[in-house]
C-alpha cells in the first residue's frame, strides 16, 4: 500500500497566477543571462591562456594548465622557453654524421637564459655548434673548458648572445643560450660524428631522445663526491599525470650503407622510408613525435651482399687515418663449458611500471636457459641489496623454482645503490677455478649518477668474473652500459619492450654459450701507426673486430688474428685497397680517449695525465670532451645595461614506460616535476627536485563555479515556485 503525504500550505506561500509567470520569466531571463556570461568567461580565460606573455605570476594565478619556472633573482615564475628538436643522420658506410637542430622560443618579456640537458650517443664526437638569432649567424670555438665557461659567463654578463655546449658524461651534454630576449626565436645547430654499431649481421644507429632521472649517492665518509658534475646532472622531469609532453622531435635519415640493403626497421618508433639511390631515406611516420624514447634504426643487408671485412680510409689535415671491420667466423661447433653466473636485477624505483617488467621476463627467460652442469645465484638492489643465496648453486629444479619465485615477487622501489650489488656479484670465492667460466649478468636501467665510480668498480675488481650488461627500458643509460661491458670484457644488450625480451634474451646466451675469440691482435706491417684500442676486447658471435688507426702512410698490410676454441684465426686487409670513408679521424680521437680514461680507472695514469692527454687530444681534432666545450659569442650586446637575465632550466619528458608516482612519490604529489629519485640520498632539502609546480585554471574554475552555483539557485527557486503552485 502506497500513501501520499500533502504538505498543508503556509501562509502567505500562495501567488497570484500572473505574479508566478512574471516570476518565471524572471528567472529564465536570470539562467540565460548567467549562461552568457560564464560563456563570456571561458572565451577570457582561453585567450588570457594562449596570449603567452610569460610575465612572472603565482601557480594560482595561471587562468590554465602552464609550465612554470621559478624566477632565478626574485619572486614568482616565469612561463618556460618553448622547444622543439631536429635530428637529421647522415649514414654513409661505417660511419654516422648526425646534426641535432634545436629551437628555443622565449615566450615571457623577460631576457632569460635556457638551459637544456640532452643526451647523445656515447660514442658521439661532438665538434660543432652553430647559432642562428634573426639575421645574425654565430660559430662555435673548442676552447679548454674553463677558458669556455669564462667566455660564454663574460659574454653573458654583458649582454651579448651565447652558447655553451659542455660535457658532463660522454653521452650527456648540457646546452646553454644566454640572452634570449623577450619574443626572440633562437636556433642552435650541433653535430657530431659517431660508429655504425654492428653484431650478428645486424647494423644499426641509435639517437637517445631523453635522459632519465638519476640516481645521485651522498658522498663519501672521506667527502669525496661520486658524482661529478652533480648540479648539472639535474634537470626537471615532467609529470605526465599533470603536463602535456613537451619537446616534439623529427627525425630524417640518409642510409647510405655501402652494401645492397636488406631490412630496414625501428623497433621503437613508427617510420616511413623511401629509396633513395643506392640507399633510404627514412622519416617518422608522424612528422615529428615527443622525445620520451630513444630512436633506434637497423638494417641487414641482402643475404648475397654482406661484408665480412671491410677497411676505410681518410685523409685530413695533411694525415692518414683507417677503420677497419672484420667479422670473426663462428665456432658454433665447439664444447661448451661448464659455467657459473651470477644475475644481478636492479629493482630501485627508476624501474617501476614497464622496466620492472621487462627486467622480471628477461631474467626468468634467462634462467630457463640454465643448464644441469651451470652454477647460479641471483642478486637483487635498491638502496639495499638480497643475494638469494649465500653462493652459486646447482641449476637443478628446485633451487631454479626458489629463483623464479623470488624473481616473480621483486617490486620496484627505492633509491639505486648499484656500486655494493656490482661487488656483491664480482666477489669470487674460487678465483682459481679453470673448470668453469664465470659470467654476471647485470639487468638496469643504468640511472645512476655515479657512472664512472662503477665503471672504476668493473675496472679494480672484475678478476676472472666477464660482464654482461642488459639495459632495461626505453632510455638507458647507454654510457655506464657500454663502457661497463667493454671493461668487463663483455657485451652489452637492450631491451627496450616487452615483446623483445625473448629475441634479445636469446642473442645474449647465444654470446654466452658459444667459446670468445681470444688473444686478438693487430698490426700493420710496411708503415708506422698508432692504433686503438690499445687493449683489444674479447669477441662473441657475430661482434665485428673494429680497429681504427692513425697512420704514417697508406701503405702496407693490416693483420688481425686471435685464437677461436684453441684454433688460431687470422686475416688480412691490404691497406692500398681500402674504400673512401668520412669522419674517421673523429672517431679515431674519440677512441683514444676512451683508452685514457680506461688507463684512468685501471690506475695505471693519475687524474692530471688523463685530464691533458684528453684535453690535446680534443682541442688537436675539435671536440667537445670532458676537459674541452663549444663555445659561440655574439660580438654586439643586445640586452640593455641593467635589465635583469633570468635562468630557465627547460624540462625533459619522463621516459615512456616509467612510472612518476613510483619514482618521485610524495614529492611529485606537493611539486609536481622533479629531477631525481626521492631516495636520493641528500636528504629532502637536498633533493634536486625542480619546480615549476602546478600551474592551474583556478580563476577560470571559481568563475565557472560561481556561475553554476547562480544557475542552481535560480533553478531552485523556479522549481519551489512550481510546488508552491500546484500545492
Amino acid at each position: 500500500m502506497t500513501s501520499s503525504i500533502r504538505r498543508p500550505p503556509i501562509a502567505g506561500a500562495i501567488v497570484p497566477t500572473v505574479l508566478a509567470a512574471r516570476l518565471e520569466r524572471f528567472a529564465r531571463h536570470a539562467m540565460a543571462a548567467l549562461l552568457a556570461l560564464f560563456g563570456c568567461l571561458l572565451i577570457l580565460g582561453h585567450a588570457r591562456a594562449g596570449d603567452g606573455r610569460g610575465e612572472a605570476v603565482t601557480p594560482g594565478a595561471m587562468q590554465s594548465g602552464g609550465l612554470l619556472v621559478r624566477n632565478a633573482d626574485g619572486p614568482g615564475f616565469t612561463e618556460a622557453v618553448r622547444l622543439g628538436t631536429d635530428v637529421y643522420l647522415s649514414v654513409s658506410g661505417p660511419t654516422v654524421r648526425g646534426r641535432i637542430t634545436q629551437v628555443f622560443r622565449n615566450t615571457s618579456d623577460r631576457w632569460v637564459e635556457a638551459v637544456y640537458v640532452f643526451p647523445l650517443p656515447d660514442d658521439g664526437a661532438v665538434d660543432y655548434l652553430k647559432m642562428v638569432v634573426g639575421n645574425r649567424i654565430i660559430i662555435g670555438e673548442i676552447k679548454p673548458r674553463a677558458e669556455a665557461r669564462a667566455v660564454y659567463e663574460a659574454a653573458r654578463a654583458e649582454g651579448r648572445r651565447a652558447g655553451l655546449v659542455e660535457q658532463q658524461r660522454p653521452n650527456l651534454f648540457t646546452n646553454s643560450v644566454a640572452n634570449i630576449g623577450p619574443g626572440e626565436t633562437v636556433l642552435v645547430q650541433i653535430e657530431y660524428q659517431a660508429q655504425v654499431r654492428q653484431s650478428a649481421g645486424v647494423s644499426s644507429v641509435r639517437v637517445p631522445l631523453v635522459m632519465g632521472p638519476r640516481y645521485n649517492p651522498r658522498p663519501g665518509a672521506d667527502g669525496a663526491d661520486p658524482v661529478s658534475n652533480r648540479a648539472a646532472m639535474a634537470a626537471p622531469v615532467l609529470d605526465p599525470r599533470r603536463y602535456d609532453k613537451t619537446n616534439p622531435v623529427s627525425i630524417r635519415v640518409q642510409l647510405r650503407p655501402g652494401f645492397q640493403l636488406g631490412e630496414v626497421k625501428s623497433a621503437y618508433h613508427a617510420v616511413v622510408d623511401r629509396p633513395e639511390g643506392a640507399g633510404r631515406f627514412i622519416m617518422l611516420t608522424d612528422g615529428e613525435v615527443p622525445a620520451d624514447r630513444d630512436f633506434e634504426l637497423t638494417w641487414t643487408a641482402a643475404p648475397s651482399a654482406a661484408p665480412q671485412a671491410r677497411l676505410f680510409r681518410e685523409r685530413i689535415g695533411g694525415e692518414d687515418y683507417l677503420m677497419a671491420f672484420v667479422t670473426p667466423p663462428s665456432a658454433a661447433t665447439a664444447a661448451e663449458a661448464p659455467r657459473e653466473i651470477v644475475f644481478v636485477i636492479d629493482n630501485s624505483g627508476s624501474m617501476s611500471g614497464l622496466s620492472m617488467r621487462q627486467a622480471k621476463a628477461s631474467l626468468l627467460y634467462a634462467l630457463s636457459r640454465l643448464k644441469p652442469g651451470d652454477r647460479f645465484n641471483v642478486v637483487r638492489f635498491d638502496d639495499t641489496l638480497t643475494k638469494l643465496f649465500p653462493d652459486t648453486v646447482p641449476a637443478d629444479a628446485g633451487h631454479l623454482d626458489t629463483a623464479r619465485q623470488f624473481v616473480s615477487g621483486l617490486e620496484a622501489r627505492g633509491g639505486t645503490e648499484m656500486v655494493p650489488a656490482l661487488r656483491a656479484a664480482l666477489e669470487d670465492p674460487r678465483p682459481e677455478d679453470a673448470a668453469r667460466v664465470r659470467q654476471v649478468v647485470f639487468l638496469t636501467d643504468g640511472a645512476i649518477g655515479n657512472d664512472q665510480q662503477l665503471i672504476d668498480t668493473i675496472a679494480r675488481e672484475r678478476g676472472r668474473s666477464r660482464l654482461f650488461m642488459v639495459g632495461i627500458g626505453s632510455a638507458p643509460n647507454t654510457f655506464l652500459m657500454t663502457r661497463g661491458a667493454e671493461m668487463g670484457r663483455g657485451t652489452y644488450t637492450h631491451i627496450g619492450s616487452v615483446a623483445e625480451v625473448e629475441t634479445r634474451m636469446r642473442e645474449l646466451f647465444g654470446k654466452l654459450e658459444r667459446p670468445v675469440v681470444t688473444d686478438l691482435a693487430a698490426r700493420i706491417e710496411g708503415t708506422s701507426a698508432d692504433m686503438t684500442p690499445a687493449a683489444m676486447p674479447d669477441l662473441y658471435a657475430g661482434e665485428p673486430v673494429v680497429v681504427a688507426i692513425k697512420v704514417a702512410a697508406l701503405t702496407g698490410t693490416l693483420r688481425i688474428e686471435g685464437r677461436i676454441a684453441g684454433e688460431t684465426w687470422r686475416a688480412e686487409l691490404p691497406v692500398a685497397a681500402a674504400i673512401e670513408g668520412r669522419g674517421l679521424s673523429k672517431l679515431w680521437a674519440r677512441r683514444k680517449i676512451a683508452d685514457v680514461e680506461a688507463e684512468r680507472s685501471l690506475r695505471r695514469i693519475t687524474g692530471d695525465v688523463a685530464d691533458a692527454r684528453i684535453r690535446d687530444l680534443a682541442l688537436a681534432h675539435g671536440l667537445v670532451s670532458s676537459q674541452t666545450s663549444l663555445v659561440a659569442v655574439d660580438h654586439t650586446p643586445v640586452r640593455p645595461v641593467g635589465t635583469p637575465l633570468t635562468r630557465q632550466d627547460l624540462p625533459l619528458n619522463l621516459p615512456a614506460g616509467w612510472d612518476f608516482q613510483a619514482l618521485f612519490g610524495q614529492v611529485a604529489q606537493t611539486r609536481g616535476v622533479g629531477s631525481t629519485s626521492p631516495a636520493v640520498g641528500e636528504g629532502d632539502e637536498g633533493r634536486a627536485v625542480t619546480l615549476p609546480r602546478t600551474g592551474t585554471d583556478a580563476g577560470l574554475r571559481l568563475a565557472a563555479g560561481t556561475g553554476c552555483l547562480l544557475l542552481s539557485l535560480a533553478a531552485l527557486a523556479l522549481t519551489r515556485r512550481r510546488r508552491g503552485m500546484v500545492a
